[in-house]
């Protein structure tokens, strides 16, 4: 399919991948393949801007960066597009951020995309040393609090709508999943 679609047979180098700019559909690089998928939703994408907002103060205070969708590069060929990621400091000239400057990395899972979210990438932020994983079911506004330990993740906390997420790392915000619809 993705030969079809972008006119390219084997695996793909960084650089191709890079070259491919912009699309409609959310495109991955995951060990040298391409991984599209359709753009998100508006539900997903009111989910993601709500909870933008709700990290921005706390997040600027801390001298960090809350991104939403940006390449972030976990090892050589392996180029996933998070919903949204909290940051160093870093250059927002450049197309990719190294997994070394992401302290917090969030999924928003759809009936869709729920076992490369759960799974796949789950497995992989733990290999390239993400320290937090946040995971947001838009179905139900669960969400899911990870922390790494070693190649792994262990989950810390499960908020459900009409409690409180507390967290303490990498920034202080409480987030009532309830207000990711308003």
């Amino acid at each position: 399919m993705t030969a079809a679609v972008f006119g390219h047979d084997g695996p793909w180098t960084e650089e191709e991948y890079l070259a491919l700019g912009e699309t409609q559909d959310r495109v991955e690089l995951f060990d040298w393949s391409l991984h599209v998928t359709p753009g998100p939703t508006p539900l997903h994408q009111n989910i993601s801007g709500e909870l933008r907002a709700a990290l921005r103060a706390p997040v600027r205070a801390a001298g960090l960066r809350v991104l939403e969708a940006v390449n972030v590069r976990l090892r050589p060929g392996r180029i996933p597009i998070p919903d949204l990621v909290i940051t160093n400091d870093v250059d927002l000239r450049v197309l990719v951020i190294d997994a070394r400057d992401v302290r917090l990395v969030c999924e928003i899972i759809a009936p869709s995309n729920a076992a490369t979210d759960k799974v796949l990438k789950m497995h992989y932020y733990a290999a390239a040393g993400i320290e937090w994983y946040l995971l947001v079911e838009q179905e139900n506004l669960t969400m899911h609090l990870y922390q790494r330990q070693g190649a792994h993740y262990v989950e810390r906390s499960v908020t459900k709508a009409g409690d409180e997420l507390e967290l303490t790392e990498p920034v202080r915000v409480t987030i009532r999943p309830e207000d990711l619809l308003a």
